[in-house]
């Protein structure tokens, strides 16, 4: 390939993302100067905080703009280096973009260990972003204890199937919540968690009841709307929530909320949190989380489309929910 491939934000979504928000383009492939590596990208990662990067509304990172090159991890490999730190053939962790080939600076790339007992595609994943997010949110905001409920919801996906698993860990009794049997199934079957809820069922509210009859002590939250709703009318008191997402409302259908006063009279402790804003701790916590899954600790699924051209449509079946696990695109 001579020329490097881009995508582009064309337009901003008006309510759901469709594929034709986005353009692709070619462009020349620049060669690096001092401190520069230029890298050939394989991996792409599509995350649910894409949705406000496009928005133009107002967020805790900077947006895209119609024209500039939509954003994204990548992992990819050295082709090229005019850098120290870098040789050819290396394999690095960036967030280059939605494009093929990525000019670096020496420093906005991160080094990877291809001998490292795990895939270098999980580096966007399980141990990456996403895993890191779980670890942090748990960890250091629900700070779970043995015996308690936990309950996560969008449970199969990159960060609640990770949370599910860490909880496991501490001894705590799991309760996830997924759309549809087969990730149900994937969640207490291969993931461990004690039970899984399909909040499409027409029963949903009262199997939630029949699943947390003591209530519930921990919530990671990253869907929000009416199952948000529901997990805080059966908090504990002293409950704590971590507030990572709210994918329900990303489209601008925003949920009237009723309980509110559940957290006053439970004391509830809910703080929402941004990954970025705990990059001291993502070292340890990415060692933590390789050690794991190259034991066979931590288990995950990825959910893979070829080529870029692919990318936007992934996106859409991301925020449908037809994904299935960590979504990534595969550029080589």
């Amino acid at each position: 390939m001579t020329t490097n491939q881009q995508i582009l934000l064309d337009h901003r979504p008006q309510g759901a993302v469709t594929a034709d928000c986005f353009r692709m383009i070619e462009t020349p492939i620049g060669q690096p100067e001092s401190a520069e590596i230029l890298v050939r990208n394989h991996w792409l990662s599509l995350d649910p905080y894409m949705r406000g990067r496009i928005s133009g509304e107002k967020s805790y990172a900077q947006g895209v703009d119609p024209g500039q090159l939509m954003v994204g991890g990548t992992v990819g490999q050295v082709i090229a280096s005019a850098s120290g730190r870098f040789k050819e053939g290396d394999w690095v962790l960036s967030a280059s973009g939605w494009q093929t080939h990525a000019l670096l600076p020496e420093k906005q790339a991160l080094k990877l260990d291809p001998d490292g007992g795990v895939p270098l595609s999980a580096y966007l994943g399980v141990i990456g972003m996403p895993g890191i997010t779980a670890w942090v949110g748990l960890m250091t905001i629900c700070e779970p204890k043995a015996g308690e409920t936990v309950v996560v919801d969008a449970a199969s996906g990159a960060v609640g199937s990770v949370v599910g698993q860490l909880a496991k860990g501490e001894g705590c009794r799991v309760v996830g919540i997924a759309g549809g049997p087969d990730k149900c199934r994937y969640v207490v079957d291969e993931l461990g968690f004690d039970l899984c809820l399909d909040h499409r069922a027409a029963d949903f509210v009262e199997q939630l009841d029949r699943a947390v009859p003591q209530g519930v002590d921990c919530v990671f939250e990253n869907v929000g709307g009416a199952i948000f709703e529901e997990l805080l009318a059966r908090m504990n008191p002293f409950g704590r929530i971590a507030l990572c997402g709210m994918v329900s409302e990303i489209n601008g259908s925003l949920h009237t909320y009723t309980r509110m006063r559940s957290i006053l009279v439970n004391r509830l402790k809910l703080q929402g949190f941004i990954v970025s804003d705990h990059m001291k701790l993502w070292p340890e916590i990415r060692e933590q989380l390789r050690t794991r899954v190259a034991s066979g600790q931590i288990r995950y699924r990825e959910s893979i489309v070829e080529g870029l051209t692919n990318a936007p449509q992934a996106l859409v079946g991301l925020f449908e929910g037809r994904n299935f696990g960590k979504q990534l695109v595969k550029l080589v």
